[in-house]
């Protein structure tokens, strides 16, 4: 902890920033604040809504406002830099709201943000997507250079809506040669509160395995996330930033750790039954996303590493931080169990529903056996 403890010390001697941060009410965006308050940075809570009970909220200054409004340019007065939450807010409501819309949204966010901050003076705008936006394929390099060309294969569904915003970014770059753009991608999010479709693969009393694939498993707390975007500030990083424990685990090891028992699924069966469920209106995901718990998608956080960023949780501890919060909860394939479906997951339902179609299906044979 040392050697941390001097790389801040050694940032904080550098310009701190003031800081606009979009969605700062929000779970991810109320631990973010609170991380850049201590950094040393000003910052400035740009949402809908204010939350006066998040970390930091003390020293956060709060301009209540739409992302998508002409008001967002007086919001970002006498500000710095712009960091905008685009992913990893509020899994509930991007999965239930409708994806055309929701699509349309963040576009609009993303471009009113840069013509609205361009305007304010703003020289800095960092956007937070993911690392999905790589693709998780069985032929990726473990890890991933941070220049990796983008390889989702994903046409709809959210991941296909980071990888749109990205091409904006790059357009952007081009537009507003005096902002610097940056892309800041983490690996899967951990850490009080955070939701996403990876914390709820973990939240089923099984995992799901697909058979002849090869996972690898990296993560990045929430803690970790707020000293990148330091770095990221005083350094003016740019133009993607990968976020990471450095590292990763392979399945057999988050099995162990985590003590849960696997289901195997063979990997037609398994998309082929997530596809009808996803058309049904099942699961709110598209099949495609079972590639993100199926294949390496590890990133190499080594623009940070160069500018003396090191992370406070390796995928171990940041393992074990997102089962303890995941503690009670149930989910299949991102779509979690209400009360009335709990008999399901006493059957042992696995992380995907197609995990549970599996399962019923063995169950069945081995009763006509009997």
């Amino acid at each position: 902890m040392s050697s941390q403890s001097g790389a801040v010390r050694s940032r904080r001697s550098r310009a701190s920033r003031r800081v606009a941060l979009t969605r700062a009410s929000s779970p991810l965006g109320s631990a973010l604040a609170g991380e850049l308050i201590a950094a040393g940075h000003s910052v400035v809570g740009i949402d809908s809504r204010s939350a006066p009970g998040g970390p930091g909220a003390a020293d956060l200054e709060w301009r209540l406002t739409e992302l998508t409004t002409p008001q967002v340019a007086e919001a970002l007065r006498d500000v710095d830099a712009v960091v905008h939450l685009a992913h990893g807010v509020n899994l509930v409501d991007e999965l239930t709201e409708e994806p055309g819309a929701r699509r349309a949204r963040l576009i609009r966010e993303v471009q009113t943000l840069t013509v609205a901050g361009a305007a304010a003076g703003v020289r800095h705008l960092v956007v937070v997507t993911s690392a999905m936006i790589y693709g998780a394929r069985p032929d990726n390099p473990v890890p991933l250079p941070e220049d990796s060309p983008l390889r989702s294969s994903d046409t709809e569904g959210m991941i296909a809506d980071l990888v749109e915003i990205e091409e904006l970014l790059e357009r952007a770059r081009l537009v507003h040669p005096n902002v610097t753009v940056t892309a800041v991608r983490p690996a899967p999010l951990v850490g009080p509160r955070m939701d996403s479709i990876i914390t709820r693969h973990f939240e089923a009393p099984r995992l799901l395995r697909l058979k002849g694939t090869e996972p690898r498993w990296q993560f990045c707390h929430v803690q970790d996330l707020g000293s990148a975007l330091d770095v990221v500030l005083r350094e003016r990083l740019a133009p993607g930033v990968t976020v990471g424990a450095p590292g990763s685990l392979t399945q057999d090891e988050v099995e162990q750790i985590s003590g849960l028992r696997p289901v195997t699924v063979a990997a037609a069966a398994a998309h082929g039954a997530a596809d009808r469920l996803h058309r049904l209106g099942v699961l709110p995901l598209p099949a495609t996303d079972l590639a993100y718990v199926s294949n390496p998608w590890v990133v190499d956080p080594q623009l940070l590493l160069e500018h003396g960023w090191r992370p406070a949780y390796d995928n171990q501890r940041a393992l074990l931080a997102m089962l303890e919060q995941v503690r009670g909860h149930r989910a299949l394939m991102a779509h979690r169990l209400e009360r009335k479906d709990a008999v399901i997951g006493a059957a042992g339902a696995a992380s995907a529903a197609v995990a549970v179609v599996a399962t019923a299906a063995l169950l069945r044979r081995r009763r006509t056996r009997g």
